[in-house]
């Protein structure tokens, strides 16, 4: 069992080992260099939010059957919270999409507003949430199946059970973003923002590269999503 488990563990090991990667797809600049005073973005952040939710809804009705779609889109109350955006649902199953303090602080102009809650909400009506979690219980049945096979104990069965989780969750993550980054371009218009500068976001985040079971694609590969699906819009740099 502890060749198993060595074996996974080098296995996992590549992930953190990126692979090379094309050079970012160049975006003109973005119109407003400095990011907002907290004030206006906060200004900001309230407006996009009443423009895009009804988007959102729409969208979600018109794409998915017996999905929640009444999105609630908050702050997270922790004033401390590093910079992000993520979507979850409550405890009713209502979708909520939350921004951190510092998100909000971090963006330039509403279309990156735009842009990035147009993601998360697309992630809920792509049912992302869902297929990650049963990734994660199939990767763990998988993997816990393994470690009885080789004859592991209790112990060695409840690790290789969380890892099979993690690497089941992180299976399709990539195509997930981008998935998310497709239907949230098409938010972003319908909402009267441009993705396109809302798509200079990631020119400020740290590039993760195509790291071996990665959470997230390399940033020019969004990129270039945006700009594909902007095209299809009729939209031009």
């Amino acid at each position: 069992m502890r060749r198993v488990l060595l074996l996974i563990a080098l296995f996992l090991s590549a992930c953190d080992s990126p692979a090379p990667t094309s050079a970012p797809v160049p975006l003109s600049q973005a119109p407003g260099g400095a990011a907002l005073s907290p004030a206006s973005a906060q200004a900001a952040f309230s407006t996009v939010s009443a423009n895009l939710r009804p988007v959102a809804v729409n969208e979600c009705q018109r794409r998915t059957s017996g999905m929640r779609c009444d999105f609630r889109i908050e702050v997270d109350p922790n004033p401390r919270a590093p910079v992000n955006a993520y979507q979850t649902v409550d405890r009713e199953g209502r979708p909520v999409i939350i921004f951190t303090r510092a998100m909000i602080d971090s963006v330039r102009n509403a279309d990156e507003l735009a842009f990035v809650m147009a993601h998360e909400a697309a992630h809920h009506i792509r049912g992302h949430l869902a297929r990650q979690q049963a990734n994660a219980t199939a990767g763990a049945i998988v993997f816990a199946g393994l470690a009885g096979l080789t004859g592991g104990n209790a112990s060695a069965i409840d690790a290789a059970t969380q890892i099979g989780a993690m690497v089941g969750a992180r299976t399709y993550s990539k195509d997930y973003e981008l998935e998310a980054d497709e239907l949230g371009t098409l938010i972003t218009y319908r909402a009267g923002y441009n993705p396109l500068v809302g798509a200079h976001f990631f020119s400020r985040i740290p590039d993760p590269g195509d790291r071996f079971l990665g959470t997230h694609p390399p940033n020019a590969a969004r990129i270039q999503v945006v700009q594909r699906t902007a095209a299809n819009l009729g939209l031009v740099q």
